[in-house]
């Protein structure tokens, strides 16, 4: 039986039973939604997309052909998720990233207090990966300095979600800067250059503000962070050498290195170093492991707690309430990304059905006839982005689903796929910490006791970089097209 074209309303069908069933996640799991509820959800929304692709005599071989090769093209950054969970471990356990945070606390200055926060934030995000993390520890302590300060803490706390989002959209250790390239299609080291076009102004315009409102607020009481200061040196050796392994690992990126072997560089040196400046606490790591006493420490004590903080979890307490009530010094290697592949693998089983069922298609070439240029298809994805921010309540939906809505679209435009995956993280990642009853949102101002809609004005960066996104299209600033008979990049820059 020939197959039959499918209508608007039809292709629309399976997004609007997703959207009806992550409602109901969040009602029922709250925060925990995104650990399990919502991966079954997209997994029921591909039911509902095959069962259409059948009605219109799509065989279901075609179906699993089309979720086969959308899995089969996320290998790479299923790979490179693995390689960032063991590499978030090795830079705790070698100290790498406790050094950041160090360095970071003893820039503050009473009229720098603000700018400075969101550099401290920036660097630990970028450095962790997470701005969830850095809100939970370091974010909690600005906000005790600020307030010390007599600083407003909605103006710390959107110094902070600012400085934490900077880092979660430019780290190539973030889940989202590694989801949003794969849905896409192109890879995470292009995808995090072209994001710089429009992060590093909107991050640049963020820290003058905070300048500004920093020289011409009253502040009382001097920064102390020395408890703070003192807790991390407690447990590990703080040196400058330890930026050796990061300040590698960027050069490689640089040189335009494959990131499979710059992630695994810096997972291997993290472990040298960690075995040079951190044998008192790999010891006590290896006791603690393997319940027993020792006092010196062997060649299998350090392979231990390597791989322990490569692949499973490891936790270090510092004695700082801080710290370790939010498990700052904590990471769960490898075996912590495996949610998020879980969530790339049924995002890519629900957009093969909608691709195999010609749902893709559909939708793509009506958001084609809605939009005249680039700058409305940009700004198109955005608002599609923030509307499921809004609907779903998860930042990782708001990547999955227009990215796959719209990678048609951009296609047919002629445009490269690092142009959507910029797109997705300028109106998705960053606009979900702005609405309160979404994950990120709740979170945020459960951590930093601070209402979502207070903080909201002073998160400048995650305001601004809709907008710029937007702009840098409108322009028509490097935009890259794609040669539509050899499918390579071309760079315009207009």
């Amino acid at each position: 039986m020939s197959k039959r074209n499918i209508t608007l309303f039809e292709a629309l069908i399976p997004i609007l039973i997703l959207i009806v069933f992550l409602a109901i996640n969040y009602r029922v799991f709250g925060d925990e939604a995104s650990s399990g509820a919502n991966q079954f959800s997209l997994i029921l929304a591909a039911a509902a997309a095959i069962i259409i692709a059948r009605i219109h005599n799509v065989p279901f071989f075609d179906v699993i052909e089309k979720v086969s090769q959308n899995i089969k093209d996320t290998v790479p950054a299923i790979l490179i998720l693995l390689l960032v969970g063991a590499l978030a471990g090795t830079w705790l356990l070698s100290g790498i990233v406790p050094a950041m945070i160090y360095y970071g606390l003893q820039i503050l200055n009473p009229s720098l207090f603000l700018f400075s926060a969101v550099i401290i934030a920036a660097l630990v995000s970028t450095a962790t990966g997470s701005s969830w993390t850095t809100s939970a520890t370091i974010g909690i302590a600005l906000i005790g300095i600020g307030n010390s300060l007599g600083i407003n803490a909605a103006m710390t706390a959107g110094a902070v979600v600012s400085g934490g989002y900077f880092g979660d959209k430019m780290s190539p250790m973030s889940d989202t800067t590694n989801l949003a390239p794969a849905v896409a299609g192109t890879d995470i080291i292009t995808h995090i250059r072209y994001m710089m076009i429009t992060t590093v102004p909107s991050i640049i315009i963020t820290l003058i503000i905070f300048l500004v409102i920093g020289f011409t607020t009253n502040t009382q009481g001097t920064v102390n962070p020395d408890e703070i200061l003192a807790a991390i040196t407690n447990r590990f050796t703080i040196t400058p050498w330890l930026f050796i392994v990061p300040a590698i690992v960027l050069g490689l990126i640089m040189k335009k290195t494959p990131p499979f072997v710059a992630l695994l560089v810096g997972i291997l040196l993290g472990a040298i170093f960690a075995a040079i400046f951190q044998q008192d606490l790999i010891l006590e790591l290896s006791n603690k492991l393997n319940g027993s006493s020792d006092t010196s420490l062997t060649l299998k004590s350090i392979y231990h707690v390597g791989m322990q903080s490569i692949s499973n979890d490891i936790n270090i307490m510092t004695g700082n309430p801080i710290f370790d009530s939010r498990s700052l010094f904590s990471s769960s290697g490898m075996t912590g990304m495996l949610s998020t592949i879980e969530l790339i693998i049924c995002a890519m089983i629900f957009g093969g059905s909608m691709q195999a069922m010609g749902a893709l298609r559909k939708i793509s070439r009506a958001l084609l006839s809605m939009v005249s240029g680039t700058a409305s298809l940009v700004g198109a994805t955005i608002a599609s982005a923030f509307g499921m921010n809004i609907l779903a309540s998860d930042q990782y939906l708001s990547i999955v689903v227009p990215g796959k809505m719209f990678s048609k679209a951009y296609e047919e435009k002629g445009l490269a796929p690092e142009n959507l995956s910029r797109s997705l993280e300028d109106g998705g990642t960053v606009t979900s910490v702005l609405i309160p009853w979404n994950t990120c949102g709740a979170y945020q101002s459960k951590v930093l006791t601070v209402d979502v809609f207070d903080y909201l004005p002073y998160a400048f960066f995650n305001l601004i970089s809709p907008f710029m996104s937007i702009a840098v299209a409108a322009i028509g600033y490097k935009i890259r097209y794609l040669n539509s008979d050899e499918k390579q990049l071309t760079v315009v820059e207009k």
